[in-house]
């Protein structure tokens, strides 16, 4: 099937040029950042998490996401989903690397990484978290890949793939919550220290996977033969509506046990993020505007008339899509460094350098989902045209 990546229109070879420039770009960039140290980006020692880990704890959700289709057609027999779940698993597959290069770029020195398997320490949770993701990566390739196969040669799946789609559907809320302990399991941080963080993560993570995954669907629809079903969107849809407002509830939770409880180290993190605190406040617009649209998108999400509107339902979708992903990004990380423990404020916004290497690797992402989407989707028409 690796063949079928080098079919395709003008469109798609200029989509694919132009992520292999941003790709270049980044890539030139990192190199820069791997002769001068981290010292190109704006992280110190009061905040050593920045922009690379805030586009990894929201990536490993969007993979996590990709369960939100798995489940009802492998476990509950939903057959309706079988049209579109080798594009959330494909989607998975594309998040998980994402998020293993943002490691490699946070960790400056990419040798570093092999330390984890050189020597393994149990009792870390980054051992697990490394563990989690690049099992669930696995999983999502050798599933996705067969299932696939499978379709286009008109046979049953074998069934040992149902058994690891299966586990898969079990495996993918532990990359998520493997991720939420390596925070709130850092006792001197009041911001991540939280037993309701691990369901808010889940929660963002059901919310903005699929999100992403019905404007994947809409644009599949709008520049292919392949039509993924009105019936699977709006059915994503919902799910997408009832998790963002349980993301939103967990959120509100938290704001009412910080402040009812009167934890002074607990409020001023909060305090940063949406109002400043000792004159400092660089977050205050983007967490409003997090809010806002989530707020937005639930009432447009919720209603039936606005949801079952395709143009406004991919309003909804990009505004759950971008506040999640400042909420979850730079809220996350910024709110649980500032302050620090001793109550001083250091701010951390990103360099140019950071950025551009961010965009490279959202770029790196977006050109492996592309590739076997095309795949994906040149199989689809194959099978739809016999």
């Amino acid at each position: 099937m690796l063949e079928l990546v080098i079919k395709g229109s003008k469109k798609y070879w200029a989509l694919i040029i132009g992520l292999l420039i941003v790709m270049g770009i980044g890539f030139g960039f990192w190199l820069w950042q791997l002769s001068f140290g981290l010292g190109i980006t704006g992280m110190s020692r009061d905040v050593s998490w920045g922009f690379y880990i805030a586009q990894f704890t929201f990536l490993v959700g969007v993979a996590a996401g990709g369960v939100m289709v798995v489940l009802p057609y492998y476990l509950h027999d939903y057959k309706a989903f079988g049209r579109i779940t080798i594009l959330g698993e494909f989607l998975a597959i594309a998040a998980v690397i994402m998020c293993l290069l943002f490691i490699i770029a946070d960790l400056g020195y990419p040798m570093r990484a092999l330390n984890v398997l050189l020597y393994p320490t149990p009792g870390s949770v980054l051992f697990w978290d490394m563990i989690v993701l690049n099992v669930y990566l696995l999983l999502n390739i050798v599933v996705g890949w067969n299932v696939l196969e499978a379709e286009r040669n008109g046979i049953p799946y074998p069934g040992w793939v149902k058994v690891l789609a299966i586990f898969s559907i079990v495996w993918a809320p532990l990359i998520h919550t493997v991720t939420a302990y390596l925070y709130c399991g850092l006792p001197g941080r009041g911001f991540w220290l939280t037993a309701i963080l691990a369901p808010r993560f889940l929660a963002s993570a059901f919310a903005a996977g699929p999100a992403l995954l019905i404007l994947l669907c809409l644009i599949i629809r709008r520049v292919t033969k392949f039509d993924p079903g009105r019936e699977q969107i709006q059915s994503l849809a919902k799910i997408v509506a009832y998790a963002i407002t349980i993301n939103v509830f967990f959120f509100l939770c938290e704001i009412f046990v910080v402040f009812y409880s009167r934890i002074p180290s607990h409020m001023d993190h909060i305090r940063y993020l949406f109002f400043g605190l000792h004159g400092h406040g660089v977050l205050v617009p983007w967490m409003w505007t997090s809010i806002s649209l989530m707020v937005v998108a639930i009432g447009l999400l919720v209603v039936p008339v606005t949801r079952k509107n395709e143009a406004v339902l991919a309003v909804a979708c990009v505004a759950v899509f971008i506040g999640t992903w400042i909420d979850k990004g730079m809220g996350m990380i910024s709110g649980g460094f500032v302050p620090n423990p001793l109550h001083h404020v250091v701010e951390y916004t990103p360099t140019i350098p950071e950025i551009i290497i961010t965009l490279g690797v959202w770029a790196t992402g977006f050109f492996i989902l592309t590739l076997l989407y095309k795949i994906a989707v040149s199989v689809k028409e194959e099978v739809s045209e016999v």
